[in-house]
């Protein structure tokens, strides 16, 4: 199989133009040929419009774009497309890992109320994991390297140590909030601009 198809990611919007999802060109593809989607001809000056299945099989693929060969040719991969129906914008909660915890507390050292720059902080089991503490998002803390070494396997008191705020299980959010441009995708800006703006 062409790895484009499963190894590029197209930005799926609602009817109302919100991001909302990623998906493989793959499923790209079904969705615009169920007539579920169109796909967004964006020109490089910023100009676009959807267009049905029919009609983008008929685009020039042009420099610079993804494609797929076909018994036809070939044909270009969509980089947004536009859900026909669907309106809503779901919420989610960011998945529990090392980046969500820096960024639920802010890159702030939960015992020192320092900001932290990304090598001087690591995730603390506020109860550690040898006195049965879980590793979950109210056991979960952002610390000052040091600070951590320090506190080993003691509980914060222990170690003369006090949190700022208890950890806590984050808010869900619009996933629009969540969609990361990972791969730098010129095409997606206007669509999560905002809302990398608000977020920093």
């Amino acid at each position: 199989m062409n790895e484009v198809l499963t190894k590029t990611n197209v930005l799926v919007l609602n009817r109302h133009w919100q991001a909302i999802d990623v998906k493989t060109p793959l499923e790209s593809f079904g969705m615009i040929a169920a007539g579920n989607a169109t796909a967004l001809d964006i020109q490089p000056g910023g100009d676009m419009r959807p267009v049905t299945w029919e009609e983008w099989l008929k685009l020039p693929v042009r420099e610079g774009d993804s494609a797929i060969g076909t018994v036809s040719g070939p044909v270009r991969v969509p980089s947004v497309l536009v859900l026909a129906r669907y309106d809503k914008v779901p919420k989610r909660r960011p998945k529990f890992c090392a980046k969500a915890i820096w960024e639920r507390d802010g890159g702030v050292c939960q015992y020192t109320g320092r900001k932290l720059r990304p090598h001087e902080g690591n995730i603390d089991h506020v109860v550690p994991l040898s006195r049965g503490g879980g590793t979950n998002w109210e056991n979960c803390v952002l610390a000052d390297r040091r600070v951590n070494s320090r506190k080993g396997n003691k509980l914060p008191e222990e170690a003369g140590l006090k949190l700022l705020r208890r950890p806590s299980v984050p808010p869900e959010l619009p996933v629009t909030h969540l969609i990361r441009n990972t791969h730098k995708v010129r095409d997606w800006e206007p669509f999560l601009s905002h809302v990398n703006a608000a977020a920093s």
